[in-house]
């Protein structure tokens, strides 16, 4: 059985795999009706959430597959101080396939845990969103055919924005040159950087403006700023409005450049780009359909894929709690911290749920 927690827990050759059964999904959808027919796919959202939510339920009904679920956790056992590890097993007998995003970072690894039926992660707190990651690279692919030795600029909200996070190691994973934009508190976290490094061997160049680099972007990748995730410390009005991409800055950009955004959009990306042919966040959010479908399919093994399984992860047992407060780990109190060794050399470790670095 195979979860989704993380892009790690699958290989390159698993990911173009799936990109080439959703390409054959996208153009022949008649043929792959009915593949889930029986099956049950469980949306477990604690967060709000419009296109992930949407495209799964889409995805599992254009398969001829059903879904249940929750999208306010507050009519749920949750509300009565039910664990995420209770969960999992509850719903383990009620459904063939789970998705979960929640507002703790490390959640859908507590989930697969526990569970006893394939888990992907539907986003987790700040962490990671590894399904919107296929679907950027998928969309890349689609109008660029690769992605190896592209310039890509991802600019925005990067310290916060988890699908930000989890681009920035597809994009490194498979051969593109990383540039992140962003204002200085809102920059890529840590953890993301060690690993950028130490598992990719990138160190990609950090700017404060899209305006330094627009010309050298084959990609823009746009992300809002994320309000709901900035701490107390730190004043959203000061760094609100502090990036736009706009059609008088797009004018400097490559005439085959792409514009992408996760979305939602707030005050990052004008309207008026939405008819610029280099637009691509709405044939996004499309091709996230197809490529949950073929994620589905796959993960339950109702299609006849090659898997090869990805790199062990060196993980072991931590004397030490996650710094990180938004860690699961410091809400679930009987799980027991555990730590990932990216290079022993240096005592590069990180923190197996969250991702945060650890001493």
């Amino acid at each position: 059985m195979r979860h989704l927690v993380t892009l790690d827990d699958l290989s390159n050759f698993e990911i173009e795999q799936i990109f080439r059964l959703a390409a054959g999904m996208q153009s022949q959808q008649e043929t792959w009706a009915g593949i889930c027919r029986g099956k049950l796919l469980a949306t477990l959202f604690y967060e709000p959430s419009t296109r992930t939510r949407l495209s799964f339920e889409s995805a599992m009904e254009r398969l001829n597959g059903r879904t249940l679920g929750f999208s306010d956790p507050r009519a749920t056992s949750t509300a009565k101080g039910e664990t995420l590890a209770d969960t999992a097993r509850m719903v383990t007998n009620y459904a063939d396939l789970i998705v979960v995003r929640h507002n703790w970072a490390g959640s859908a690894r507590v989930i697969a845990q526990h569970a006893h039926v394939p888990v992907i992660n539907g986003g987790d707190g700040s962490h990671t969103h590894p399904t919107q990651a296929l679907a950027d690279l998928y969309t890349i692919m689609r109008r660029k055919s690769q992605i190896q030795g592209l310039t890509v600029g991802i600019c925005g909200d990067l310290q916060f924005g988890r699908a930000a996070h989890s681009f920035s190691l597809a994009v490194a994973r498979f051969g593109g040159n990383l540039i992140h934009i962003a204002p200085k508190p809102l920059q890529m976290p840590p953890w993301v950087l060690a690993q950028l490094e130490q598992c990719h061997g990138q160190k990609p160049l950090e700017v404060e403006s899209v305006i330094e680099v627009i010309d050298r972007l084959d990609v823009i990748y746009v992300n809002r700023l994320q309000e709901e995730r900035l701490p107390a410390n730190m004043d959203a009005a000061t760094v609100r409005g502090s990036y736009l991409l706009n059609a008088a800055v797009m004018k400097n950009a490559k005439p085959d450049a792409m514009i992408m955004h996760p979305l939602p959009r707030v005050n990052e990306l004008a309207y008026e780009l939405d008819d610029d042919p280099r637009a691509a966040y709405f044939e996004q959010s499309a091709n996230a359909v197809p490529v949950r479908m073929a994620l589905i399919a796959s993960l339950m093994g109702l299609e006849q894929l090659i898997l090869t399984q990805p790199p062990e992860r060196d993980i072991a047992a931590s004397a030490k709690l996650c710094e990180n407060p938004n860690c699961v780990t410091n809400h679930e109190t009987y799980l027991t911290p555990e730590r990932e060794t990216f290079d022993a050399t240096v005592e590069l470790h990180a923190c197996a749920y969250c991702g945060n670095l650890v001493s």
